[in-house]
């Protein structure tokens, strides 16, 4: 890999990229000023490789999504024997396929009780779409036109399309495009470290719940048509809501009549130890968004798990549903899913996550607290968020806020891992076939990471 020609493809590759690939989230300018992008030309288990030799560990599987590692024959050859029986073909005008069929009642199996009914789509940011239009349609229908507004939280992300911010709460976001679109409400996040002040965890997950109430309140529940929220806000910075938070939430939404959405992009299919973070929590929501995992992002694939009260009007008096995509159950990432599933079950991923390397990380974790730059350390199963702060007994975050979380992130990949900075928080969230050992050598590289940024900002 170190050779002159791979030198030269890797210079073309970067200057083609810069020619004619816009990417997500990316200020051209400035990845143009460093040179271009980072290659990647191969993976295999919880590995990346790159056009210049760099073998990195991927703490971040993917985005949120490769929960089974990269490079599984098994997944490759179920979609190519897929393409061959059948590539593609539409749900429209009364058709289904068998994987898409089969994968919704397996979906239907391992989410909670009363999730009975699958809609299709290609990424989180589509499905959320189906969620406005399906919960929105579900009040008219059932004689409540006016209940339209869904409230979300600041620093939650449900997308990019116009809904999918306007839902979210990402201030940059906000600021492209005239979003949020009307129709969408945000209140603060269970986000203790930054806004619990004296109160105890506990007492901050009543009160960040209660900001819910209030808004329902303020805006009158008869115009409220739903909350949603990730059961973790992962682009937030992988903020863990107090355990109080959840459960009052659903009670709040119970009371007023207001449907609960969970959009578990990131935390489904094991991620926090259970298939479902509402399985954590011991939720029951009456939506569901799953994607990313769903077929460990090898191929795209979302879904809307409907309960079976918004099913039921829907099926029984809303007639025909204008709304669908091209690709909408396409067989070949239905039957990758499928598999995908298949593999989670039989090498005991879930139970392995609860029980064996969850606690191996959050046990690693916990020995970075000494750190000076670590205010708080945040995980629940494969998913974690390390606060770098100024003021460790101030909970004082550094000026400007993102400074500190990049300079760290560049000295994680410099080091040999991936790993992300939202704000000044390192957030991770490994492939679930993670070994304890790769997990030690994970935090190994982020303590060294540390240290370099401690040095660089001045804190000793």
């Amino acid at each position: 890999m170190n050779s002159q020609p791979a030198r030269n493809s890797t210079v073309r590759w970067r200057e083609s990229d810069l020619r004619h690939h816009m990417h997500p989230f990316t200020d051209t300018k400035e990845l143009a000023a460093e040179g271009g992008s980072r290659i990647i030309t191969g993976a295999e288990g919880i590995h990346l490789h790159d056009s210049e030799g760099g073998r990195l560990l991927d703490g971040m599987a993917g985005l949120w999504c490769v929960n089974v590692g990269y490079s599984r024959t098994e997944l490759a050859d179920v979609a190519r024997q897929q393409m061959l029986e059948l590539p593609y073909y539409h749900a429209f005008f009364k058709t289904a396929t068998p994987s898409s069929i089969e994968l919704a009642e397996k979906i239907a199996q391992i989410t909670p009780d009363g999730l009975n009914h699958v809609f299709y789509g290609s990424s989180g940011s589509e499905s959320n779409d189906t969620v406005v239009r399906a919960v929105r349609y579900y009040w008219q229908v059932e004689g409540k036109p006016e209940k339209q507004v869904f409230i979300s939280r600041t620093h939650a992300y449900h997308g990019s399309t116009m809904i999918g911010a306007s839902l979210g709460g990402q201030a940059a976001m906000h600021g492209q495009g005239g979003l949020p679109l009307p129709g969408f409400e945000h209140v603060m996040p269970p986000y203790w470290y930054d806004f619990g002040g004296d109160l105890s965890p506990e007492e901050f997950g009543l009160k960040a719940a209660k900001a819910i109430e209030d808004k329902i309140l303020e805006l009158g529940a008869d115009k409220v048509a739903a909350f949603i929220g990730e059961p973790i806000q992962g682009a937030g910075g992988v903020l863990i809501a107090p355990e109080t938070y959840w459960p009052e939430v659903q009670k709040i939404c119970r009371k007023h009549d207001v449907l609960l959405v969970l959009d578990e992009v990131i935390t489904g299919f094991g991620r926090v130890g259970e298939w479902f973070a509402a399985d954590h929590y011991g939720l029951q929501p009456d939506l569901m968004t799953l994607a990313k995992a769903i077929t460990s992002g090898y191929l795209p694939l979302s879904a809307v798990v409907i309960g079976d009260r918004v099913a039921n009007t829907l099926i029984e008096k809303g007639g025909e549903f204008y709304h669908g995509y091209t690709y909408s159950g396409h067989p070949v990432p239905c039957a990758v899913a499928l598999e995908n599933i298949r593999i989670i079950e039989r090498e005991k991923l879930v139970e392995r996550t609860r029980d064996i390397t969850g606690p191996r990380l959050a046990e690693r974790l916990a020995e970075l607290r000494d750190h000076p730059l670590v205010g708080e350390v945040r995980s629940l199963g494969l998913i974690a968020g390390v606060e770098l702060v100024k003021n460790k007994a101030k909970r004082q975050h550094f000026d400007p806020i993102g400074k500190a979380g990049g300079i760290c992130r560049d000295h994680v990949i410099a080091n040999g891992a991936i790993m992300r900075a939202v704000r000044d928080t390192i957030v991770m969230a490994p492939p679930l076939i993670i070994e304890p050992q790769q997990i030690d050598e994970m935090i190994g590289i982020l303590r060294r990471a540390l240290d370099l940024t401690a040095k660089d900002m001045g804190v000793s």
